[in-house]
């Protein structure tokens, strides 16, 4: 199967892709919002409570795991992985390493991952990944984020998608533009818009294959500071100019992250964004906290709230796959 069709599959509407992939320090830090201990089996745990949920492959055509995740079993021993496989949900596997601070500028992080990455590919693959994610952090403040910063990360996404396509999977790049400080929706916009723009370039010098990777990229929205909100219709506006002046036609889809937003303003953002007129791209999502918070406050780790969580999580997908198809209200 050609990187584009892989791709176009994972595109598929009405559906998006959910991010369980996770770092095992964040994923306890979210654990412990709902006063359960962090540990290998209680990461375990909740993971197996979203991938066994019934009927959610309705609404998700991916699910991107984390190492710990790809290798773990049900209660009954069975792989996450073939229970994916079974419901036709293409597995994705993390495999960026987290970042480290810049040498010149330490506020801003470059990530780091590329040593080896090659061999951990090939073991993924084996275990049955189809496409892979790869992070990078932009943070907006004073003098931030710097050219340095941003050619750093472009230049590592870059030769992350051409080691991922060398491989024969697909690649999703993630250039997060952080939702920290007080910075207005306009300048939210002028970031997002030169990091995009820095991306594909890097990607263009590398020879990247546009047309069999996938672009993860932020909403447009106002700092969570910032004494300016901006309506959903604002918001919707500001993201698809963004896209229109940096995002190549060749790529065949942006899938939205989440990125500090509650799990009803995500929704709420992306029917807005979606709605619009007809664009070059499929639009999706590709929320992790939006999809997983209110499944974790039901759950909370009892076998009893099993049920009841994955109850949610159906109707969260759902209602974020209408939101994707401009139908949601």
């Amino acid at each position: 199967m050609t990187l584009n069709k892989i791709a176009r599959q994972l595109l598929i509407e009405p559906k998006g892709i959910l991010a369980a992939d996770e770092s095992t320090p964040n994923m306890n830090k979210r654990l412990a919002k709902v006063g359960v201990e962090g540990t290998t089996e209680t990461r375990r745990k909740f993971r197996e409570v979203l991938i066994t949920t019934q009927g959610v492959e309705q609404f998700l055509s991916g699910i991107i795991l984390f190492d710990e995740t790809i290798r773990q079993t049900d209660f009954n021993g069975k792989k996450f992985t073939n229970i994916l496989k079974e419901k036709g949900i293409a597995i994705g596997i993390k495999v960026d390493e987290g970042t480290v601070s810049m040498p010149d500028s330490p506020e801003e992080v470059m990530t780091k991952g590329l040593d080896g990455l090659a061999d951990r590919l090939a073991e993924y693959k084996q275990m049955g990944a189809v496409f892979t994610k790869w992070r990078s952090v932009i943070r907006i403040g004073q003098n931030m984020p710097s050219k340095a910063c941003l050619e750093a990360n472009a230049d590592g996404l870059a030769q992350y998608a051409s080691i991922v396509q060398k491989a024969g999977l697909v690649p999703i790049l993630e250039p997060e533009v952080l939702l920290d400080g007080d910075h207005s929706l306009e300048q939210a916009k002028k970031v997002t818009t030169e990091t995009l723009k820095t991306v594909f370039s890097a990607c263009k010098k590398r020879k990247v294959n546009l047309t069999g990777l996938l672009l993860k990229s932020s909403m447009v929205l106002p700092g969570s500071e910032s004494v300016q909100k901006a309506a959903p219709e604002e918001v919707a506006a500001a993201t698809i100019s963004c896209l229109k002046q940096s995002v190549p036609k060749t790529v065949p889809g942006i899938v939205f992250l989440s990125g500090g937003q509650s799990p009803e303003e995500a929704s709420e953002n992306l029917f807005e964004i979606c709605k619009l007129a007809k664009q070059p791209w499929q639009l999706t999502f590709s929320f992790s906290r939006a999809l997983e918070e209110p499944v974790l406050e039901a759950w909370q780790g009892s076998d009893d709230n099993i049920e009841l969580a994955q109850a949610i999580f159906y109707n969260v997908c759902k209602r974020n796959s209408k939101a994707r198809m401009g139908i949601w209200t």
